[in-house]
């Protein structure tokens, strides 16, 4: 009995329209309770597949006839094979096409800014909770920490009739592999990144910008150097409008600092950072980061990933200028979390020091994003 294929894009429009979905995840129950497909309108039961063999029977009291199904698993075949079984049982069941491989990888973009200078669309790996960015202005583009994934942003200058000229990592990423020196070959864009993060590519330091402007000035880009998730971090203040964060700052925490072995000397770096660089900032500056943790609670009415400096301010703990030790004992705390897996590989890749191939780095990029210090408020 045939079954219909749901694409990640398919359950990311779900997830965004708030329409109900009841997901029966058949992979094993430590991946399950890992890294899983949630939403606002999304409940999901783990059923491993092992305990399926024998027949879907026993479990169908769990299972509801009334909402949307899909059957997932890792990569798609044991999931038809049980959604095949649901549907001898009466059910209307659709199967994740290409599996939770294809959640990970699943990208999407969105415009979240517009004004007579500057046009920015956000792109989201919902699947890891990823975010990059394109800054549009005049003829020519700026990628901000952009995902190996750079055929989307090629497209998106194509349809924009603009050409990507400038492309910035705001730090050496550790949950994913970074497209920006992929993308600057594609280009020939001028890729920028901090020195200071060991990559032994060739690259421009970002040490030597204080401003990056393109499209006849209309846009600048200020570099304010914000260590403390690594050591290099930046943030990149465009039109004294939008910032964009890198780790820095999340809607609801701040980036880790420990991934470095460091803990507590980034974790200095990082209070310096909040508390005398970004204390400059206004409050109606809308924070742009590079990743979040939960898609229901960071993105906003509009359906961006963002939120306003002020509200950060207000709603998060941890930037409210709490005392010094304080700070350093919740960033020693959240230190002691599960790190992102395989961290040290991908920082390895993202330096130059080790090459994988792209199902090698679909791999090790399974699982979820686990780059923050949360949840503080």
């Amino acid at each position: 009995m045939s079954v219909r294929a749901m694409t990640a894009a398919d359950v990311v429009d779900r997830i965004l329209h708030k329409k109900p979905l009841f997901i029966v995840d058949v992979r094993n129950p430590d991946e399950y309770a890992d890294w899983k497909i949630e939403g606002e309108t999304v409940t999901s039961i783990n059923l491993p597949y092992y305990e399926l063999l024998d027949g879907v029977e026993p479990y169908l009291d769990r299972i509801p006839k009334d909402r949307e199904l899909l059957v997932v698993c890792a990569k798609e075949g044991s999931s038809i094979m049980v959604a095949e079984e649901l549907a001898k049982a009466g059910y209307e069941p659709a199967y994740l096409q290409g599996g939770m491989k294809a959640w990970s990888t699943y990208l999407y973009e969105k415009l979240v800014y517009q004004d007579e200078k500057i046009k920015v669309y956000q792109f989201v790996r919902v699947g890891k909770g990823c975010l990059s960015y394109m800054v549009i202005s005049g003829q020519e583009a700026m990628v901000v920490d952009p995902l190996r994934f750079v055929d989307a942003y090629l497209k998106l200058a194509e349809k924009e009739g603009v050409r990507i000229t400038h492309i910035v990592d705001s730090h050496l990423h550790a949950d994913h592999v970074s497209g920006g020196l992929e993308l600057a070959k594609r280009t020939g864009a001028t890729y920028y990144l901090m020195k200071s993060e060991g990559a032994i590519y060739d690259f421009e330091p970002l040490e030597n910008h204080e401003r990056i402007r393109f499209a006849d000035a209309e846009v600048q880009v200020l570099a304010v150097k914000t260590p403390g998730h690594t050591p290099g971090s930046v943030s990149f203040f465009v039109n004294d409008k939008l910032l964009f964060s890198g780790d820095t700052i999340f809607v609801s925490g701040l980036g880790r600092p420990d991934l470095g072995e460091k803990v507590e000397e980034w974790a200095e770096d990082l209070y310096r950072t909040i508390s005398e660089k970004v204390a400059d900032i206004a409050d109606d500056v809308m924070v742009l980061p590079a990743h979040y943790a939960n898609l229901e609670e960071e993105m906003n009415e509009d359906g961006v990933i963002g939120e306003y400096l002020g509200v950060i301010r207000r709603e998060n703990r941890i930037m409210q200028n709490i005392p010094k030790d304080e700070f350093l004992q919740h960033v020693r705390k959240s230190a002691e979390s599960v790190k992102p897996p395989n961290y040290k590989e991908i920082v390895a890749i993202n330096k130059g020091l080790l090459s994988k191939t792209d199902e090698e780095i679909t791999e090790l990029e399974i699982g979820p994003n686990r780059c923050a210090v949360h949840h503080t408020a």
